[in-house]
This record gives structure tokens, sequence and C-alpha cells, in this order.
């Protein structure tokens, strides 16, 4: 009996112990597999040349690219459309610090924008709706996330009455405090018109339904959180706040009701969404020769940028100086089909905290980039959740290639280099 309890104990350990490597197994395999490689919806691939494209991490689709992307242009799978359209779309502020590089998730933006935030230091806005639908199971495919700026809020407006939002903080009304109480004791130093978490509770962005603010400091660990390693190199705390994008849309259609429909008022994202134009060739046609662009913000060497045109993928690369600007997800170099310089009015140091203006309501002239050659444009504006367009020289709305677009937000006469073959040519704006 005895001999028989004592086999019985073993029996059972075996079990246990077989059991546990089993999950050990299970979970090690699951995080290690591509998310590509386990999704129906993706691809078979098949040759060795295409298993070697294969990015971990991301989503490969097959099947006819029949489905147009009303923010880029690009064709998409069916599959790849039903993710994108029960969303709306979701704008991020991302740093441009020196120290932030390389930055997670640009390649993956339908659009960028480009604007400096403080000091000639520029930060981006990437619009992220078709092109986020392969991501798959990266980790944080975001950042590093930075604050809020008014003028980007003006942008931000024209993608949908309740935009998701994605910043850590912003301009506020900065005021002394009472050294005792520690209270507010004394008036704001921030000027209004820079005060852009105060105008985000204006627009609504913050009302029970219409929750449309991603703001870091709302939300949990599983969305958003520091790595401070995550690129190889130990980087300052503010360098290191990272958002999920799957998340980030969890949050707002399980908790906030913000799906491609406004629970709260039953409209759609896209009512009053004006979607630009796209064409395979764009409106360059009899645009001049344009190889390379260069522009200085500040006219800072620290963040001078060169978009360098590829002739064989027929687009744009991005290198800040002399490096190439590589994205860390996919460890691919920034590229566009389209590079817009937008000029705009620019007012500095409106207070003692030296916040800077941007003037993106309203009308002024910029350029065209795509195909090797550049035109001359003029944007306009109306109102803060207007749409901006860019029109050609005869008055007509420009085509964009379908692909990326940049826009990079310049003060009015910036100085402009543009390279074709060995022949430069400067221009102080347009």
């Amino acid at each position: 009996m005895k001999v028989m309890m004592k086999n019985k104990k073993n029996l059972c350990i075996y079990i246990g112990v077989f059991l546990l490597f089993t999950g050990s197994f299970y979970m090690i395999f699951d995080k290690l597999i591509p998310a590509g490689a386990k999704n129906n919806d993706v691809a078979d691939i098949s040759t060795e040349e295409e298993k070697s494209e294969m990015k971990t991490g991301f989503l490969y689709f097959e099947g006819p690219k029949t489905e147009e992307c009303p923010i880029n242009g690009q064709l998409y799978t069916k599959e790849e459309m039903a993710i994108w359209e029960e969303k709306r779309p979701l704008l991020v502020m991302i740093e441009n610090h020196e120290d932030s590089r390389p930055q997670s998730g640009l390649n993956n933006a339908d659009v960028v924008y480009e604007a400096i935030a403080e000091g000639g230091i520029t930060r981006f806005m990437g619009v992220y709706y078709c092109d986020a639908s392969r991501i798959g199971d990266i980790r944080y495919d975001v950042g590093p996330v930075r604050s809020a700026r008014s003028y980007y809020l003006d942008i931000a407006s024209e993608y949908g009455d309740y935009p998701l939002y994605t910043h850590v903080g912003g301009a506020n009304c900065s005021a002394p405090k009472d050294p005792t109480t520690g209270q507010q004791a004394g008036p704001c130093t921030t000027d209004k018109r820079a005060l852009a978490i105060e105008q985000i509770s204006q627009y609504g962005w913050n009302n029970k339904g219409t929750w449309s603010d991603l703001s870091q400091f709302s939300l949990s660990y599983r969305v958003c959180r520091r790595e401070p390693d995550r690129t190889g190199q130990a980087k300052a705390t503010e360098h290191t706040m990272y958002c999920s994008t799957k998340e980030l849309w969890n949050v707002a259609a399980d908790e906030r009701g913000l799906t491609n429909v406004t629970e709260a008022s039953g409209d759609s994202w896209d009512d009053s969404f004006l979607s630009w134009l796209f064409d395979k060739d764009g409106s360059s046609q009899a645009g001049l020769a344009t190889e390379n662009v260069s522009l200085a913000f500040w006219n800072s060497d620290a963040y001078k940028v060169t978009w360098k045109y590829d002739t064989s993928s027929e687009k744009y690369v991005r290198y800040h100086g002399d490096e190439k600007q590589i994205d860390f997800n996919d460890k691919e170099a920034i590229e566009a089909s389209n590079v817009v310089i937008q000029l705009v009015k620019e007012t500095q140091s409106i207070d003692e905290h030296k916040h800077n203006l941007y003037g993106v309501v309203g009308t002024g002239k910029g350029i065209l980039i795509q195909a090797g050659k550049r035109i001359d444009v003029t944007w306009s504006k109306k109102q803060r959740q207007g749409r901006t367009t860019f029109k050609d020289s005869n008055g007509k709305e420009v085509k964009f290639v379908p692909g990326k677009i940049w826009v990079e937000i310049l003060p009015e006469n910036s100085k402009i280099d543009y390279e074709i073959g060995s022949e430069a040519e400067a221009n102080n704006g347009v």
C-alpha cells in the first residue's frame, strides 16, 4: 500500500513538472514568434526573400490592394481597411531632441508634422490611422512622447470632431505659488495664447462622452510607460516615455465611447473631414528638378534637415546633418513620398517661459516636393477645425503622390537650399 501511494505521489510530481515546462515553453514561443506568423489574416510568406523582409512584431497582409486610405492615399487590402475603419485617427506628440533619437513609430504614421517646440528644437506630431494597421505585437511602439503645444492642437483639430490626441502634459497656467501653502499666489505667467492644456479643455476633449484627450497622466502603465534603456543607451527621464497605439485605441473605444463614431453624438469622425487629393503622378510634372532639399530651423546645424531623393524608390530620405534618420522599430530609414514646406508667421517668446506661436490658421506660401521635383504652393486654413489645403500657382488644389506625407512648418523667410545633382540653389522663403 505504501509503495502504491509513493508511486502515485511520484506520478503527480512528474505530471506537474511536465505541465510546468509545457506552459513555460508555450509562453516563450508565444513571445518570440512574430505576430505576423501567428495571425490567420496575414500572408503565407513562402520565399526566402520574403522571409528576410519580415520584421518582428509587424503584420503582413495578403490579397489585392484595392482600398484607398483617406489620409495618405495609399492602397491597402480589405483586411487592413477593416482594422482602421473601426477607429478614428490617433495623433501623437513625438520629440526630436538629439537625445531622443532614434524615435519609434515615425515610419508607421500616415502624415508627420514638424515644427519648433522650444529653443529651436523641433517636435513631431504623427497621424496614425491606415499604416498603423500593420503594427502587431511591438511593445509600446511610439515615442518618446512629449508635451502639447497650442498650434499642434490647431492641426489636430483637422482630424475629426474629437481627435485622439496623445501627449505628456503641455504648456499650461504657470503661476507663482505661496511657499507656505503651495497654493497659486498670483496670476498666470503663461500667455493665454499658449495655454495648450486649458485649450484642450475648452475644445471639449476632456468632457464625458467626448474625452478624446489622451494625456499620459490619465493613462495606465499598460498604455504608456517609461523605457530608459529602450535603445540600448541610458536616456534622461524626459526622453523615455513610450505608448502603445493599440492600447491607446482600446482606451478610446472601450472606456470613452470613441471608435469611428462618437457614442455621445452618433457622429462619425470623418463626417466633415476633407481628404486631400491623390494621384500616382502627383502635381509636380511641370516643377523644377529637385534631388535634395535642406532646411534649418532657426539656422541651427543641430536641427538641420535634408531630404534626399532616392530615384529607385521615388521617395525622399530624411537626414539630420549627414546622418540618415532611422526608425527604431523597423531599423529602416525614414522616407516620404511628399514633403511640404509650409511657411507661417512666427511669434517668439510671447511670455517669460519663452513660448512661441506658429500661425497655422490663415494663409501663406510654401513648397511641395515630390517625384524629384518641386512647385510653389499657397496654403489656407480658415479656422481651427478647418482642413489645411494646398494649391498650385494656378489656384488648383495640389495632388499628393499616394504614400507618406511630411509637413515641415517653418517661419517665414527661412533659408531653404535646393540641390540638383552637383548644382545648389538657395532660397530665403518663397
